[in-house]
């Protein structure tokens, strides 16, 4: 919800009457979502977003929430906050909770194990109950997949009338994604969120893009949700992103345990039903298997089923191609031209929790992020 009040500007949190029930809301500057909303040239000094967490409604019902600004926490719920190691990690934490931890050590050319550590940031997430992660970094089987990533296997530009290419999935030949600096950190009791600016650089080790990735987590005691914002921008001219379901577009890779003990055991969810284990759709070889609205992927991790859903959004650039694999890894990719004018947007949500779903219940994840309730100021 974005807001124009003045009282809001310097408020960092809210109070929400819902009849007899209170509802804390946190009061924060625009994110990349809202900002693609208004547009580059619209000015957003005076706007701050009010984020808060319903209870469950049915569906068409309205209600009236009255709004007080710049309340105090009274200490009975337990925010967000960053704890960094630094030029190593950040981690991103509810309370005592860990919900994920972006990776972004620097490249480090001084051998060739640590090249492979080190030239990608990524994000781990951890488990529900934040005990550890349900994410694979590297190493194992296909090391280049790892975590939360998105990038590109097959890009092109060129330089002074000089053809390029890059892979910034693999980065065999020297390319890199290198983080460059924290621009923003979000901490409170119902959004935490980081603002990250990062390089793509090419084989030459020239940054040919800057993305503005963010990610966004939830305070939600039964999961872990996490938003994906991105806004890539050329600096070199037209940049063609191209690649195959495998190795580029916005990708989930779960733990290197998952082809070493339960692989066999791994199914997904899909929008026309439940798959059996060891039937995956991967396009070109499943035509169809382009534009969900979702995908879920059903999982083992010692003793315990976890699924995480991936949902896209309409917005999002299409043909958007899927593809499944039985060790944990699955997304989408799409072919785009990054323009002077013309950047690349992307928003994404994760659902992950304990337990199978069913096709139902990761529709209404799907449907509360791209109809979310609306809402009217008075």
């Amino acid at each position: 919800m974005i807001l124009e009040e003045e009282d809001a500007l310097d408020a960092n949190l809210a109070k929400l009457q819902l009849n007899n029930q209170v509802i804390v809301g946190q009061v924060c500057e625009l994110g990349l979502e809202s900002l693609r909303e208004l547009g580059d040239s619209a000015d957003s000094s005076n706007l701050r977003e009010l984020h808060f967490i319903l209870p469950e409604m049915a569906k068409g019902k309205t209600v009236q929430v009255q709004v007080t600004f710049g309340v105090t926490d009274q200490g009975k719920q337990k925010g967000f906050h960053f704890e960094d190691k630094e030029g190593v990690h950040t981690d991103l934490k509810l309370g005592d909770r860990p919900i994920m931890r972006y990776m972004y050590e620097a490249l480090d050319t001084s051998s060739d194990k640590r090249i492979g550590e080190t030239y990608k940031v990524y994000h781990h997430v951890y488990d529900p109950l934040g005990e550890r992660f349900v994410t694979k970094g590297p190493g194992g089987l296909f090391p280049h997949h790892r975590g939360l990533f998105y990038g590109f296997n097959k890009i092109s530009y060129s330089v002074d009338g000089k053809p390029m290419t890059a892979d910034v999935w693999h980065c065999r030949s020297g390319e890199s994604q290198a983080h460059v600096k924290v621009l923003s950190e979000v901490a409170g009791d119902v959004i935490g969120r980081h603002l990250l600016k990062i390089h793509w650089k090419g084989k030459d080790g020239i940054p040919f893009a800057t993305e503005l990735r963010e990610l966004t987590a939830y305070n939600l005691e039964h999961g872990v949700m996490i938003g994906f914002a991105s806004k890539l921008q050329t600096l070199v001219g037209d940049i063609k992103l191209a690649g195959d379901p495998q190795h580029a577009g916005f990708q989930f890779r779960g733990s290197q345990e998952i082809p070493d003990k339960t692989a066999a055991e791994t199914y997904y969810v899909r929008p026309d039903g439940i798959g059996q284990p060891g039937a995956f759709r991967n396009w070109p070889g499943n035509k169809g298997h382009v534009n969900l609205k979702w995908n879920a992927l059903c999982f083992v991790l010692g003793e315990q089923r976890l699924t995480c859903c991936y949902l896209d959004h309409p917005q999002n650039p299409k043909e958007a191609r899927f593809s499944e694999r039985n060790y944990g890894r699955f997304g989408s990719y799409f072919e785009y031209t990054v323009e002077p004018s013309r950047p690349l947007n992307l928003n994404y949500r994760i659902w992950l929790q304990y337990e199978a779903m069913t096709v139902e219940g990761v529709e209404k994840y799907s449907h509360d992020f791209v109809s979310p309730p609306m809402v009217t100021q008075k």
